[in-house]
Formats: structure tokens, C-alpha cells, sequence
């Protein structure tokens, strides 16, 4: 099964937590045991799977990356938006999560985010599902 899911950004650089997004492909998909891949088509975008339990976790991680590629250096890209690219480049633009018993293989406190860091905007994220 292959899935685009629309995600709507509103800052600049933002984690959105897509989780239920990609249950919900999973459950349509009636497959029980696989993977499912994670896709952002985007290069000033990315997907990484970190904590949710405390949203302050997204809010470090957006403003660390932040930091450390900050807006406004010295870039050669005329866009405006190199620390968008590195970023992206960074955190990486796909993940593999397997599937046990029709559900995502993940830890307690681990969720799915889709990483804008060039919004707002409206993506899009690309699922797959296999056996």
C-alpha cells in the first residue's frame, strides 16, 4: 500500500507529531506483520521518530537544530533558506518502522514527526506499507 498523507505547517521550523496519520494507513493497509516506510519528498523538510510524552522534547530539538544551523549565516544559496537544506539533509527525509500484529513497533514514549524547516507550507509525507 502506498499512502500521501497532507501536512499543514505554521512556523518556520516546527515538529508535527503524524503518528495517528500513519496508524490509521496501517490499519486501512490490514496488514499484520511488516514495515512501513516513511517518506518526506521535500529538501527543506525531514522525519525523525523521537519523544512525545513531553512536548517540550520537539520544542528542544527544533530549537537546538536551530543553533546549530542558524537562518541568516553566511550560505552561497540566493534562497534564503540554505539552513533549511542542511537541516533537512541532517535529520534525514525517511524512516522504517516495523509492523507487529497490525501495529507500529515502537517504544513507550516514541512517536512519528514530520520536521518542517521552511514553512509554513503544505507537504506532503509519503507511506508505504509492505509485508
Amino acid at each position: 500500500m502506498f499512502k500521501e498523507i497532507t501536512v499543514i505547517t505554521k512556523r518556520r521550523n516546527e515538529l508535527r507529531d503524524i503518528t495517528e496519520e500513519i496508524r490509521a494507513i496501517i490499519t486501512e493497509s490490514e496488514i499484520d506483520n511488516g514495515v512501513c516506510h516513511i517518506f518526506v519528498p521535500h529538501t527543506t523538510a525531514a522525519v525523525t521518530i523521537n519523544e512525545k510524552a513531553d512536548p517540550d522534547v520537539a520544542v528542544d530539538i527544533s530549537r537546538t537544530l536551530e543553533k546549530i544551523v542558524p537562518a541568516g549565516w553566511e550560505y552561497r544559496h540566493a534562497e534564503g533558506n540554505s539552513d533549511s537544506h542542511v537541516k533537512s539533509s541532517s535529520v534525514g527525509v525517511s524512516e522504517f518502522v516495523l509492523i507487529k500484529d497490525g501495529g507500529l513497533v515502537l517504544g513507550t514514549w516514541q512517536s512519528v514527526f514530520f520536521c518542517e524547516f521552511d514553512g509554513p507550507r503544505t507537504r506532503k509525507c509519503i507511506v508505504r506499507v509492505s509485508e
